[in-house]
Formats: structure tokens, C-alpha cells, sequence
């Protein structure tokens, strides 16, 4: 495959372009963007929220890559293989409790919830559960590297991506102030939407204001485009912040209880971030949420949206005005985002231009992913 020419989208704003059509709709840049992309670097799994409990289990598929995300009994959220050590037998099919070892259907092979391998009926022979060629504290499940923070469950399947710490210091440190427990809203505050378009396309919607006034009409009424301004971490992550936050209120003119200890800015400013690679966050002084892009092929995407509040016991019927407000956002960007997927399709498209004024963090993402991609190739030719 000839790779794609991205010396125009390393371009300073003014002058670059956007990423070639064969990034959004050819499955072989899909299967590079993967490895270079989502498992090269710190990406977003599920949130912990998932497995609440010691013992719980979901089985994962994340770019056709099988993973048991669980809850170990010390409490510890891991992720590991989905797969049996001795013949790769997929270990847990759906969601589920583990009451006591996780056990492979096929032969039985046991594994504790901390991914030791505890068990190897008749391994040696009828009867005999041990064998000198099966050492045990050998074959435990592979654990894949994984981290939570902001209650989402980052991993990094190549292993050799900076610390997370590391990796996204300045995030943390802009958001020191939201470094607390948060509280997942339950059932009715997580959802998917199926998008028909690249996960890319996704992360370049949420990250700029400009489309508020046509596609957020209802948003934009209070929340103005002017109101807005640009982040740009160059490398890391942009998105947008605004300076009007408008606190939802029920009949009785009751609001969501504050994060406490928050600054003062945070009265009336919210802010959204686009975490390079697949991970859309929001933070407001009362609740915040979490979405993440999980790719099903070059050209379909599953975005799964999470609502967190400041307290366990917040208003239900508060809490379903707040589900119904972002469903009604979320849903509004579909039509744009499919619409610029199949604009993908025209081969005589460019890749697009840029407004200096108004898509600096689009541009940042596009920036990011142009060299990730530059690296990967780098790496890829030295190996030959």
C-alpha cells in the first residue's frame, strides 16, 4: 500500500489541510490508524462504573481485540486477554459475576479474578492436575496496561506509551480541581449512539464551537459561539470551553449539588475535551460526562455516553431532564458527522481547509494524528 501523503496536514493552520479521504474509508489506513492510534496510546476502554462490584466481569471487543474488563476481589479495576492460556479459548461470552475462579469452558483451566491461572484439572493425565512442563505462575491471563482516571478505563495494548500520569500531565493538571470521586447517574444516564462514520470524525465535531449556531440552535441560545473559547494542547488534546454555564433546574427550582471547593471560574464555565485518541470528557460545576468513541470498522462508530454527578443520591427526575438535554445535543451532531463521511466518498475532495479563526483544535487533532501516523510508518520502515 502506498501510504498516504500527510505532508499537507503537518501545515500550519492557515495553510494545511485536512486528512486525506483514505483515512476515513479504506480499510487498510483503518487497520494502520489502529495500531498506530488506539493501541499505541492511552485509549478509552469503558469506565470503571461498569464493574461496580468485586468479581464483576464484561467482556470487551475493542477493534477485534477480545478483553475481560473486571473488578478483582482487592477491589482493583484490570483488563486483561479474553483468552485461555491453553488453547485461547475465549473465557467469559457475556456479562457476569465471577462467584469464584473464572474457568475456561473447554478444559476447564482456572483463573482467579487477579489473573493468576489456580487450576489445571488432569493437565497431567487423568487425575493428575499438575504437569512439570505447566508452570502455573507462568501462565496466568495477559494482563493488558490499563489506568483509571476521571472513573474511564484507559489502556494502552502496545505497552510502551508514556506513564498515564505522564502522558497526560497537563490534562490533569487543568482539571486538578475535578481530581474527586464522581458518581456514575445509574441505568438511565449511559446510552450508545451507533454513528455511521469514522470515530475521527467524532472527535473533529466535538472539539470546535463553529457549528453551534446551525446544528445546536437550542444550545447556542444561551450558550452563544462568542461565549465560547479554543483549547489547544498540541500532541495531547483541544476542544472548547465556554464562559456561560447555565445550572438545569426542576419545577421546584432545585439544581444539581456543586462539586465542592471549585474555583470561582467554574460558576459559570464548563469546558469539553477531546482526550487524543477516542475520549470526549465535559466538566461542569454541578456534573460532568464521559464519551467514548469505540471504532467498529473505518466507517461505523459506537459512541458510549456516561453521566456523572457529585453525589450518589442526586434527583432522579432532575437527573432524566439532564439525560433528555444531552441526548437532544448528542443526537443533533449525528446528521454532520454522517454527512461528512459520506462527503469522504468524493474522490476529488482535498481534505478540506481550515478557519484560523474558529478550527484551531480540529486542526490540532488532525496535527496529532498526521504524526502518530508519521512515527509509525518511521518505525515500521526501520524494522524492515
Amino acid at each position: 500500500m502506498t501510504a498516504t501523503d500527510l505532508s499537507a496536514v503537518r501545515q500550519p493552520v492557515a495553510a494545511a489541510q485536512g486528512l486525506p479521504n483514505a483515512h476515513y474509508v479504506d480499510p487498510r489506513v483503518h487497520a494502520e490508524e489502529r495500531d498506530a492510534l488506539l493501541f499505541g496510546q492511552w485509549a478509552g476502554l469503558a469506565v470503571a462504573a461498569d464493574v461496580p462490584e468485586p468479581g464483576d466481569a464484561v467482556p470487551i471487543d475493542f477493534l477485534g481485540m477480545p478483553l475481560l474488563l473486571l473488578r478483582d476481589r482487592e477491589d482493583e479495576v484490570r483488563v486483561f486477554l479474553n483468552t485461555c492460556r491453553h488453547r485461547g479459548m475465549i473465557l467469559v461470552e457475556s456479562a457476569r459475576k465471577i462467584e469464584g475462579a473464572i474457568r475456561c469452558p473447554y478444559h476447564s483451566w482456572c483463573y482467579a479474578t487477579d489473573g493468576r491461572l489456580v487450576a489445571t484439572p488432569h493437565v497431567g493425565g487423568p487425575g493428575h492436575n499438575t504437569h512439570d512442563a505447566i508452570r502455573r505462575d507462568e501462565l496466568g491471563l495477559v494482563e493488558v496496561r490499563s489506568h483509571v482516571w476521571f472513573d474511564v478505563v484507559w489502556i494502552n495494548v502496545s505497552g510502551d506509551a508514556p506513564p498515564f500520569e505522564e502522558a497526560h500531565a497537563e490534562l490533569l493538571e487543568r482539571w486538578r480541581e475535578f481530581d474527586r470521586p464522581i458518581h456514575h447517574g445509574g441505568p438511565d444516564s449511559r446510552w450508545q449512539l451507533a454513528v455511521n462514520a469514522n470515530w475521527k470524525l467524532a472527535v473533529e465535531n466535538y472539539c470546535e464551537s463553529y457549528h453551534l449556531p446551525w446544528v445546536h440552535p437550542g444550545l447556542n441560545s444561551y450558550s452563544r459561539l462568542e461565549d465560547h473559547y479554543h483549547i489547544e494542547a498540541p500532541g495531547r488534546f483541544s476542544g472548547q470551553g465556554t464562559l456561560v454555564y447555565r445550572q438545569l433546574t426542576n419545577e421546584f427550582g432545585q439544581v444539581f449539588p456543586d462539586f465542592e471547593g471549585l474555583s470561582p471560574r467554574w460558576d459559570t464555565a464548563a469546558e469539553y475535551i477531546a482526550v487524543y485518541p477516542n475520549v470526549l470528557l465535559g466538566v461542569h460545576r454541578d456534573h460532568a460526562f464521559a464519551i467514548l468513541l469505540v471504532p467498529d470498522g473505518q466507517e461505523r462508530t459506537v459512541e458510549h455516553i456516561h453521566l456523572y454527578y457529585t453525589r450518589p443520591d442526586t434527583d432522579e427526575g432532575l437527573r432524566m431532564r439532564n439525560v433528555q438535554l444531552w441526548k437532544t445535543v448528542f443526537e443533533e451532531d449525528i446528521f454532520v458527522v454522517e454527512g461528512m463521511q459520506r462527503g469522504r466518498h468524493a474522490a476529488g475532495f482535498d481534505g478540506g481547509r481550515f478557519s484560523p479563526a474558529m478550527d484551531g483544535p480540529t486542526h490540532c487533532f488532525h496535527d496529532w494524528v498526521a504524526a502518530r501516523m508519521e512515527a509509525h510508518r518511521g518505525r515500521a520502515r526501520a524494522a524492515e
